[in-house]
């Protein structure tokens, strides 16, 4: 195996560096932080933010008995990270090796439990005081962790870092945004990138951040949501859909953002003008906003449906609002043409692989630096479509109402691009190979 360095625990301990200054002053900080845990938990539950049966897991109580034998842990912050190890995940069960997953959102924790097999563990993060993260270490005490792209802790990778417990920044991803605001605090973000034995990085962009941040053995592995499988639908929710609205042009806006939603509805009432019949989907990033874009509709008086109300659109509906958790795949399958959201404002883009992998035509804004090498790609390549305002939404979502051969080989670019820049899966399960040899071997040790 060619690249990965000598995992951590073969190569003996290392001289303890002094802490630059801003992480010493963030650990005195909070370590004064748990009796406060009560009043943020509080706040963030009628938020929503929290799941009241799990609130004690932010404090590193656990909710499960620590399984037998070695345990690999890996970290993600929210959903796309989570599903980004879906296929990683599946390739060390096969190793039969046991899995803790934890996140740090509760749309995260539910697609888990829809998705994953029952005997992956999910724990929410710990907050980030020394006290919480001990107790989840010391309850746990993985044998590997991988944490996915960038959602770096410092209290967590420090006290992990001082128990030898070997880890692996998997998927990396460092954007042309967060990079010069780390560049301003050299000291601190290379201190905790030096803790990571390996860095395994999307591309030779991030690649070349993570070395001048700090990062050592960086290696270029891909993105590993290439590879992930594309979300599922419920058939018999789907029939009923494609029954609802057979015979209509279908557009489908995903992961939509505040501020999009009103350039939408106007791209819709211009483009009725030519496809009268013609039906929006609006999927929110966050399903609890639906309420509120529902009401933006009917202010510009336009007839609309909420899927959370479990209605289904009539002939008379305009825009639907899907404002449900976990059905993007019922959507993506559901329109050939796919508006990818946190595009026309300063977001960074929503992942567009699921949509073309279920065969859309994808059209987006101009702000996609969180994927900026797949939309430079498929744009390329004549895979997706940039617009950045209405004139040129509807030109485009236009063309591709009307030009069905135009809209087929958008799609095939797209599927071919995806398909190219595959195979990080395979590139990261190489890197490490010698952490899960050993893995195995203490795997089988403790089955015998």
């Amino acid at each position: 195996m060619t690249g990965a360095s000598t995992p951590r625990w073969q190569t003996g301990p290392s001289l303890a560096e002094p802490l630059p200054m801003t992480l010493r002053v963030y650990q005195k900080l909070t370590a004064g932080f748990a009796p406060l845990a009560t009043l943020l938990i509080k706040r963030r539950l009628k938020q929503g933010k929290e799941e009241a049966a799990r609130v004690d897991e932010r404090r590193g109580v656990a909710a499960h008995v620590r399984p037998h034998g070695p345990l690999v842990w890996i970290h993600g912050a929210s959903v796309g990270e989570v599903l980004a190890a879906a296929g990683l995940i599946e390739r060390l069960r096969a190793l039969n090796l046991r899995i803790l997953l934890t996140s740090g959102t509760v749309t995260s924790a539910s697609v888990v439990e829809k998705r994953f097999p029952p005997d992956i563990i999910h724990q929410f993060i710990p907050y980030d005081a020394p006290r919480f993260v001990a107790r989840f270490l010391d309850h746990w005490q993985p044998s590997l962790a991988l944490f996915i792209e960038s959602d770096l802790w410092p209290n967590l990778i420090l006290a992990s870092a001082a128990r030898r417990l070997p880890m692996v920044l998997i998927n990396g991803r460092m954007s042309q945004r967060s990079f010069p605001r780390w560049r301003r605090a050299a000291a601190t973000i290379g201190t905790l990138l030096g803790k990571f034995d390996i860095c395994l990085a999307q591309s030779r962009m991030d690649a070349e951040r993570f070395s001048a941040l700090g990062s050592r053995n960086v290696i270029t592995t891909g993105n590993l949501k290439m590879d992930v499988d594309p979300p599922p639908a419920d058939p018999a929710r789907l029939e009923r859909l494609m029954a609802v609205t057979r015979g209509r042009p279908v557009i489908v806006a995903a992961s939509t953002h505040p501020g999009e939603e009103e350039i939408l509805l106007d791209v819709h009432r211009t483009l009725t003008g030519v496809f009268p019949t013609l039906l929006t989907v609006i999927v929110p990033r966050h399903p609890h906003r639906g309420e509120q874009i529902g009401g933006l509709v009917e202010a510009v008086g336009l007839q609309t449906a909420l899927r959370s109300r479990e209605q289904l659109p009539t002939a008379a509906t305009a825009v639907y609002v899907a404002d449900t958790m976990g059905e993007l795949g019922l959507f993506y399958r559901l329109a050939p043409i796919v508006f990818m959201g946190g595009s026309l404002i300063e977001h960074g883009g929503q992942n567009p692989i699921e949509a073309v992998k279920l065969g859309a035509s994808i059209v987006h804004g101009p702000h996609v630096s969180n994927f900026s090498d797949v939309y430079r790609a498929l744009d390329d390549e004549g895979g997706a479509f940039t617009a950045g305002d209405v004139d040129a939404l509807v030109r485009r979502f236009g063309q591709l109402l009307s030009d069905d051969h135009a809209r087929q080989t958008s799609i095939d670019a797209a599927t071919a691009v995806v398909e190219r820049l595959g195979g990080a899966l395979d590139r990261t399960l190489s890197a490490l190979e010698p952490y899960l040899l050993q893995l195995q071997i203490e795997q089988g040790a403790a089955d015998a």
